[in-house]
């Protein structure tokens, strides 16, 4: 039988994504970082898919360190662009993860495009005990044509949800959070949790 507040690993090392998933989650579950749990390891993310990759890094940390944990991979995806950045969201710029080249670049691919049509998919992968439980959210929108925003991360000041006149980057983080991709798809995991007592 779990109990409340079961410690339950999230497999990132990104603080941005820590706070809100935490922030979502409220005081039903401890969620311990990598840093708690003293992992400062660079977990691989070589996988071609949101999917592959998400498992990866809860794999990795379950086989090592033997928590229950989930990790999630997000892509975000343009339609005048073939699906890109996708699986390679972090990284379009180059491997530094630079939020800010990473928008440029993609504003630059986008110059004199008038399909801006995007959405954000967030897919978590969810280890407890011997069983792998997957969850994906998905918000659809579009990309501006310039940044706007001093809130969020990644992609945000570029990327306005459909039926609001605001980027990511200009919403409040529980405004955000209500919507948001990783918000979804956090809705789904947190479902199944509490349906385990």
């Amino acid at each position: 039988m779990i109990e409340k507040n079961h410690k339950i690993v999230f497999a990132t090392n990104n603080a941005h994504k820590l706070s809100e998933i935490r922030d979502i989650v409220g005081d039903r579950w401890q969620i311990l970082s990598l840093a708690d749990i003293n992992c400062h390891d660079d977990i691989p993310e070589t996988a071609d898919t949101l999917e592959g990759n998400a498992l990866l890094k809860a794999r990795y940390i379950k086989d090592k360190y033997g928590y229950d944990c989930f990790a999630d991979d997000t892509g975000l995806m343009v339609d005048a662009l073939d699906g890109a950045p996708g699986v390679y969201s972090a990284r379009y710029a180059g491997d530094s993860h630079y939020s800010k080249a990473n928008m440029q670049l993609l504003l630059d691919n986008l110059k004199g495009v008038t399909d801006r049509k995007a959405h954000f998919s967030t897919v978590i992968s969810l280890i407890m005990g011997n069983d792998v439980h997957m969850f994906e959210g998905r918000v659809d929108g579009c990309i501006t044509d310039v940044p706007s925003g001093k809130g969020g991360f990644g992609y945000d000041p570029i990327f306005r949800p459909d039926g609001f006149d605001c980027t990511f980057a200009e919403m409040t983080a529980e405004d955000k959070n209500a919507i948001s991709h990783r918000g979804r798809a956090t809705a789904k995991l947190l479902d199944y949790l509490d349906g385990l007592f």
